[in-house]
């Protein structure tokens, strides 16, 4: 079975969002083409995606199977439709945090496609373009690293990391080490500061735990003040305050943006561009790549605009289907720009509880 030319669109165009999804069902439960998990899942859905999923809303039909990424083998995530020699970059895990990790698989293709879109976004805030990038966050088998590694290279940089794991500084926290969390923070801080007294970086790329540590030592603001040309958080939140003393007291000679995102999305996407006085930080979808919906978290039901609710996300593209997954943030309902599918999200910050477990963000 031949692909459907919208999944293989040119990377400058934009697809039509309902003409996607359904090409999106056909390649995914096509018994040439499919993955053999959605395959398997089809036959326990009570409805047939080739014929009944036509639109943005209809994603909402599909169970949240989420938790299933927890056991199934990574082969078969892959769709048929790539043959035996699927371009795989690697296999990445979510946070762990509220049972065994979730695994996705990341095709090339996919991964060109965002940092097309990454790109375009990095070129409108004035990201730039030489000089190397460092990743003060986790590598693998999160995906964070991996796409920081990609856009650090598109601009002519290389990525500077730091070895974190985040798992082990929320496992401290949920017993009761708290001191042992913050001596492991602060080692973190401590390797940073050797790669930026010595190297050409220009951008910063952190979580916003750990930019507030950057900032408690005068000596890290004075060098990033005065090498650093920007910085992109994400992995965790920022309340308003802080992103707004970060901005204008402690590095405002610095460009600061957030990233939000997802490894269960297979990426994150940049803030909306806004004036400076603007505080409200809002996420546009990848529509119809990456979407979201806001939703009450007891009836599923979408709030309303300007109230908060649940984050749905959802992913749709040739390499990786993934819809109406539930997660662990919640969030303003924003309009989504015009042509946008779904829901533009703001003031993201996590649920006290998920999955009947207390959330904690640690450092990531």
């Amino acid at each position: 079975m031949a692909t459907d030319p919208i999944l293989d669109c040119p990377l400058d165009q934009v697809p039509e969002g309902p003409e996607f999804i359904q090409a999106a069902m056909r390649w995914h439960f096509s018994p040439e083409t499919g993955s053999p998990y959605w395959l398997e899942r089809a036959k326990t859905l009570g409805f047939d995606p080739r014929e009944d999923v036509r639109t943005f809303e209809d994603l909402r039909r599909f169970p949240n199977v989420a938790n299933e990424l927890r056991d199934i083998r990574v082969e078969d995530l892959i769709p048929r439709g790539y043959g035996p020699d699927a371009d795989v970059i690697g296999v990445y895990e979510s946070g762990g945090t509220t049972g065994p990790p979730k695994r996705v698989v990341l095709l090339r293709d996919w991964v060109e496609r965002l940092m097309h879109r990454t790109e375009q976004d990095l070129q409108a805030k004035g990201y730039p373009e030489s000089g190397h990038w460092l990743s003060l966050g986790p590598t693998g088998p999160h995906v964070f690293g991996e796409l920081v590694r990609w856009q650090a290279a598109r601009r002519g940089g290389i990525r500077f990391t730091v070895d974190m794991d985040p798992r082990w500084v929320k496992r401290c926290i949920a017993e009761g080490r708290g001191d042992e969390a913050e001596r492991y923070a602060e080692h973190l801080i401590d390797q940073s500061t050797y790669i930026l007294e010595t190297q050409d970086v220009r951008v910063l790329v952190t979580t916003p735990p750990l930019l507030t540590r950057l900032a408690r030592r005068n000596a890290l603001v004075d060098l990033i003040n005065s090498k650093i040309a920007a910085i992109s958080w994400g992995g965790a939140h920022m309340d308003p305050d802080t992103r707004y003393l970060l901005r204008t007291e402690v590095f405002p000679n610095v460009k600061i943006y957030g990233t939000y995102g997802s490894t269960m999305i297979l990426g994150g996407l940049g803030e909306r561009v806004a004036p400076p006085e603007e505080d409200l930080v809002v996420f546009d979808t990848f529509s119809p790549y990456i979407t979201f919906s806001v939703v009450d978290q007891e009836t599923g039901e979408a709030v309303r605009y300007g109230d908060r609710g649940q984050v749905v996300m959802h992913h749709v593209s040739k390499s990786f289907l993934l819809p109406n997954n539930l997660e662990r943030d919640q969030a303003t309902r924003v309009a989504p720009p015009p042509g946008q599918m779904g829901d533009s999200v703001a003031d993201v910050g996590p649920l006290p509880t998920f999955e009947n477990e207390t959330v904690i963000e640690g450092v990531y």
